[in-house]
């Protein structure tokens, strides 16, 4: 599905958002990665994943990397998940560039019934990934409608899912936006 649906670049795009699932480990090389995931929404309707960035950093080098997506792409929003730090998520993201516009999502029900609306957008044939995404498309396909059966936290795949939810506007089924 995929390389099916695989584009180099995308076309004009009308918003973009870069999106961060926190670890809730320290990073520097142990505990999981944080998510970060560059996506848009194009003039034609349909979706474009532009860019893994995920890493597993401090919170200062991970709040940088999300900047220089935000910058890169002149993205529109971060999105991250409040659910691990809370307020210091967003301290840390406005830290690293006061003019980042934030807005904080919270987890409020399980990955697979967060990540369900999403993957009727890729069965729909509205997704492209434009570049290959190894990492990110591996998390994706060990998602089940039992859960997610792959290693670690599927720090990757949690922030498509924000971004994508955020783009198609589906916020109201998916998280309390506070």
């Amino acid at each position: 599905m995929f390389d099916e649906a695989r584009l180099r670049a995308a076309p004009d795009l009308r918003r973009i958002v870069v999106a961060v699932d926190p670890s809730g480990t320290a990073g520097g090389g142990s505990g999981d990665d944080v998510g970060i995931v560059v996506a848009g929404k194009g003039s034609d309707d349909r979706f474009y994943v532009l860019e893994d960035a995920s890493c597993n950093l401090s919170p200062n080098g991970w709040a940088l990397r999300v900047k220089q997506a935000y910058e890169r792409w002149a993205a529109d929003r971060v999105v991250a998940e409040r659910n691990f730090g809370g307020a210091m998520v967003e301290a840390v993201l406005q830290t690293a560039a006061k003019h980042l516009p934030v807005r904080l999502v919270t987890a409020s029900r399980g990955k697979v019934q967060r990540a369900e609306p999403v993957a009727a957008l890729y069965e729909q044939g509205k997704v492209s990934h434009c570049g290959h995404f190894d990492a990110l498309e591996d998390q994706m396909c060990s998602m089940t409608g039992g859960g997610y059966v792959g290693e670690g936290s599927p720090d990757r795949a949690d922030a498509l899912v924000w971004a994508l939810s955020d783009l198609s506007g589906s916020k109201p089924t998916l998280w309390d936006a506070l």
